[in-house]
């Protein structure tokens, strides 16, 4: 079953796995050791963080090594980055209206605009 990506950050352990794991490859058993969690727990964590594609699991002899594949948050990148073009297009607009108020109040003040 291939998880949605979302589903596995939303979790800060998972977060933190990602983070640790963003810098180095690491056995099954560093990983669990790294967090006050059971060694099941950590399990559980890798293997929805593998569902959905973050990492992999590579078996080396006995052990088996765990690896960040970074590219997948690229899902959450994106959907980001529609709400972020969203957000800055409003902020823009309410910029542009706030300085045309200024703008306004300015001339007021000077009495340009209030000669009848």
């Amino acid at each position: 079953m291939r998880r949605d990506v979302f589903q596995a950050i939303a979790d800060p352990t998972r977060r933190d796995i990602l983070n640790l794991l963003s810098t180095q490859t690491l056995n099954l058993n560093s990983v669990a050791e790294k967090f006050d969690i059971s060694r099941p727990a950590v399990s559980k964590h890798i293997k929805i963080l593998t569902e959905c594609g973050l990492i992999i699991i590579k078996q080396e002899g006995r052990e088996r090594f765990c690896e960040a594949k970074l590219e997948g948050l690229n899902e959450v990148s994106h959907w980001i980055e529609q709400y972020r073009q969203f957000w800055e297009s409003k902020l823009d607009s309410l910029e542009n209206y706030l300085n045309k108020i200024q703008s306004s109040a300015k001339n007021n003040k000077n009495g340009k605009h209030n000669k009848k």
